[in-house]
């Protein structure tokens, strides 16, 4: 049961991380800020704000429980998994801890067109199209963003055999700061800049911290799983 609710408790905070990350963070806010344009009531621009935060949820969602449920479901590899995960475990939380900390750089690619024509497109469908911008925003990782889903959520998802409940953990934790971003937008729109740079700042320490912790577990796992200390 310990063990189960550090997990989770994991998992939301990865979420978190996730939506505060640079990239992640700037693309829902252009995302909510061109649904509130589009409409023209404050309730209705909620709604569809909510919508969009629900779909990200979606997509983290279905594609762990997708790739978690298909890894488990092959015998040999949920043997290996049962047996060595710790062993691989050790060296990833490693290099995604160098992630985090920026030593290790991984390509960025850059979809802005696509996103402004997305938005375009969805957005007029009303809320069904707010839902599928979150999908389709939800699926379009940056490299802190990908390290940390799957260099992190999955590999904590196999280890606990949970398709399904740390992955919903994880939406909800990427969905809190952007349920937060659409209220404050659609009522207190002065108030984004300042919000957006209180964000930033908790970003700032989080994202190196985490590292920091990712490193020091990762150097443990392997000292105790791979080494054999």
């Amino acid at each position: 049961m310990e063990t189960w609710l550090v997990a989770a408790g994991t998992a939301l905070w990865l979420g978190f991380l996730t939506s505060i990350s640079p990239c992640p963070l700037a693309t829902n806010i252009a995302a909510i800020s061109y649904i509130g344009k589009e409409v023209k009531q404050p309730r209705a621009a909620l709604w569809r704000g909510m919508c969009y935060t629900l779909g990200r949820v979606v997509a983290y969602v279905g594609l762990s429980a997708i790739l978690v449920s298909a890894v488990l479901a092959v015998p040999d590899v949920a043997l290996f998994l049962q047996n060595d995960l710790n062993k691989v475990l050790g060296p990833l939380l490693v290099v995604v801890g160098l992630v985090l900390l920026n030593v290790i750089r991984l390509p960025v690619f850059s979809s802005g067109t696509l996103t402004a024509r997305m938005q375009g497109k969805f957005t007029r469908v009303g809320l069904f199209g707010a839902l599928l911008l979150g999908v389709v925003f939800g699926l379009s990782f940056c490299p802190i963003s990908a390290a940390l889903f799957f260099g992190s959520l999955i590999p904590l998802s196999l280890e606990q055999s949970s398709p399904v409940m740390l992955p919903l953990l994880y939406g909800l934790g990427t969905a809190f700061p952007v349920v937060l971003f659409a209220i404050v937008l659609v009522f207190a729109a002065h108030l984004v800049g300042r919000m957006f740079n209180a964000v930033s700042l908790i970003e700032r320490w989080a994202r190196p911290a985490t590292g920091i912790i990712f490193v020091v577990v990762g150097l443990y796992f392997c000292k105790e799983y791979v080494i054999g200390w």
